[in-house]
C-alpha cells in the first residue's frame, strides 16, 4: 500500500460537509492507497454516510469507530495504528483536496527522496474546486535536507499538518502520535513531529481545500478550548523534555511555547469571550512565567511578537488589573467606532 489517508469524523453530516470530503478522496488519481475513515462517536448520521462509502468502496474504504469520543488526536491516533501505507497524510472531514493532490506530494517525494512533502492551500466559504484565498504554508527556507537551523524554524511554525504526507516508517520508528481528548492537537504534534524527518519538500500548489464556517475550531472561542490549546503547548514541552530537545531548542521552543500558552490565548481570550474572568487572564500570566520566567527576553519573542502586544504583557507583568481594565476600555472604545 502506498498511501493511508486518515479522515477524524465527528457530527459532519450535515450541509454535505462530509459527502464532499470522501467524495474527493475515493477519487484521487493516485492508486493503490487506502482512506481511513474514523468516526468519534457521532450523534449525527456521520456514521451511515461512512458505511455507504465503504460498502461503495470496500477495495479503499474502511471505517473504524469509537464509542466515546476522543477529539481528533484520539481519531488519528486510531487511524495510525490501522494505516498499511508507506505514506500516511491527513484530512479534516470538513474539508477536501484538489483530485491530484496526492498523487502530486507522491511525485515530489519520489523525485527528490524527502520523508516529508508538504503543499499549500485554498480558504474557501463553499463547496467546489474553484481557488479561494491563496495561502503559503511552510517556506522555502525550511525545505531541503533539514540541518538543525531548519528544525528550528519549523519547531516554530510547523505549518498545518493536513497539508502533508509523511513517511510511515519515521512515524512508527520514533512512536509519534497526537495528544488525545483535547482540541489543538496538531499543536503540539506538528512542532514535535517535525523534529524527526530528514527532508522536507513541497508541491508549491494549493491542492488541499480549507472550509471555513462557523462550526469550524478556529471560530468560537470559549475559556475550555484556551485551556486546551494550553494543554497542547505544556503537553510539547514536556515531550520535547522527555526526548531530549529541551536543550538544544531551547530558545525556539521558549518562543513556541510563549505563543501558543500565552500570547494566542490571552488576546483571542479577552476579545473573543463576552465577559473574560480576570482570574483566569491572572492565571495564564503565573503559568507561563513559572514555566519560562524569561520569556520576554527571548530573541524570537522579541522580533516576532507585535510590538503592541509586547507592550500589553509587559503592562500584565505588572498588574493584572491594571492590563485587564485597560485592555476592555480599548476594545470598547474600538467597538464604538466602528459602529
Amino acid at each position: 500500500m502506498r498511501l493511508s489517508i486518515i479522515v477524524p469524523v465527528y457530527n459532519m453530516a450535515a450541509e454535505g460537509k462530509l459527502n464532499y470530503c470522501m467524495d474527493s478522496l475515493v477519487n484521487q488519481t493516485v492508486d493503490n492507497y487506502e482512506i481511513i475513515a474514523v468516526d468519534d462517536a457521532s450523534t449525527d448520521g456521520s456514521p451511515e454516510i461512512l458505511g455507504r462509502y465503504q460498502a461503495e468502496y470496500p477495495e479503499k474504504v474502511k471505517v473504524l469507530t469509537h464509542g466515546v469520543n476522543k477529539r481528533q488526536g484520539g481519531a488519528k491516533n486510531t487511524g495510525l495504528r490501522a494505516a498499511s501505507g508507506e505514506w500516511i497524510g491527513f484530512v479534516d472531514s470538513d474539508d477536501w483536496v484538489a483530485p491530484d493532490c496526492y498523487e502530486k506530494l507522491l511525485a515530489k517525494a519520489q523525485a527528490t527522496g524527502a520523508d516529508m512533502v508538504g503543499c499549500d492551500y485554498s480558504l474557501v466559504t463553499e463547496h467546489g474546486f474553484t481557488p479561494g484565498q491563496p495561502v503559503k504554508n511552510n517556506t522555502p527556507d525550511q525545505t531541503g535536507v533539514l540541518d538543525m537551523e531548519k528544525h528550528k524554524k519549523l519547531l516554530m511554525r510547523p505549518g498545518s499538518m493536513v497539508l502533508k504526507i509523511y513517511r510511515t516508517s519515521v512515524i512508527r520508528e520514533n512512536r509519534l502520535d497526537f495528544p488525545e481528548g483535547i482540541f489543538y492537537e496538531d499543536n503540539c504534534a506538528g512542532s514535535l513531529w517535525s523534529l524527526y524527518f530528514k527532508h522536507f519538500e513541497r508541491v508549491e500548489e494549493p491542492l488541499y481545500f480549507y472550509y471555513q464556517h462557523g462550526l469550524s475550531t478556529v471560530h468560537h472561542i470559549s475559556e475550555e478550548k484556551c485551556r486546551h490549546r494550553m494543554k497542547a503547548a505544556e503537553l510539547l514541552r514536556e515531550m520535547c523534555r522527555e526526548r531530549g530537545f529541551l536543550e538544544p531548542y531551547h530558545q525556539e521552543l521558549e518562543y513556541r511555547f510563549a505563543e501558543l500558552y500565552y500570547v494566542i490565548t490571552l488576546f483571542s481570550y479577552m476579545q473573543g469571550m463576552a465577559r473574560p474572568k480576570l482570574s483566569f487572564v491572572r492565571e495564564l500570566r503565573k503559568g507561563m512565567e513559572e514555566m519560562f520566567p524569561k520569556f520576554r527576553e527571548n530573541i524570537y519573542y522579541r522580533a516576532y511578537t507585535g510590538a503592541e502586544e509586547q507592550k500589553l504583557i509587559a503592562m500584565q507583568s505588572r498588574s493584572d488589573l491594571k492590563f485587564y481594565l485597560y485592555y476592555r476600555l480599548k476594545l470598547l472604545v474600538r467597538r464604538m467606532r466602528q459602529g
